[in-house]
């Protein structure tokens, strides 16, 4: 289950873009920019960003992070930790996307398993593009390239993410909708 955010809320107001269901009637369809408690690559923060622009789309800006098992972390307040780069890496993307009009939500989801967490958070929203843009040299590395192996293989719409992770420096990658 995706635990509530701590600070969330939206920013802004645009049409965002529809998706006719077999009902005839239409759903939002956001873009969601999310990152594995680590900073965001700044490919991805573009992309994400102009995608919901051109879109018109909400911007999903979510820092999925886990949670250690530990009364104590949660007593003396160690759940709020977050490195400054990462803060000012989430804070760009959503001034910029609110700057430009799109409607923004800023998630921090913590959770003893992030990765199932992420994968809900994303089954809950259904969005057109899920830019997985966590800085792929970072020391958690290899978990941002086990978390993308497990993306590629539930999440049912369009995935970007930057090419580091799965192979040498590139542009970045997408996995096509299934």
């Amino acid at each position: 289950m995706v635990e509530p955010a701590r600070a969330s809320g939206t920013v802004g107001t645009r049409p965002a873009a529809i998706d006719s269901g077999e009902g005839g009637l239409g759903r939002l369809r956001p873009v969601v920019l999310a990152t594995l408690g680590v900073p965001l690559d700044d490919r991805a923060a573009v992309l994400a960003v102009d995608t919901a622009v051109e879109l018109r789309a909400r911007l999903i800006v979510a820092n999925v992070v886990a949670l250690e098992p530990l009364l104590c972390t949660i007593m003396l307040g160690y759940e709020d930790l977050e490195t400054p780069e990462t803060t000012e890496s989430l804070r760009r993307p959503v001034e910029l996307a609110h700057d430009l009009g799109i409607s923004v939500e800023l998630l921090r989801v913590m959770s003893l398993r992030p990765v199932e967490a992420l994968l809900q958070l994303v089954n809950e929203r259904g969005p057109s593009l899920l830019v997985f843009g966590p800085r792929a040299r970072t020391r958690r590395g290899r978990r941002a390239r086990r978390a993308l192996a497990r993306i590629r293989e539930t999440v049912t719409c369009a995935v970007w993410y930057p090419g580091e992770l799965d192979g040498p420096a590139g542009p970045g990658r997408w996995t096509p909708t299934s």
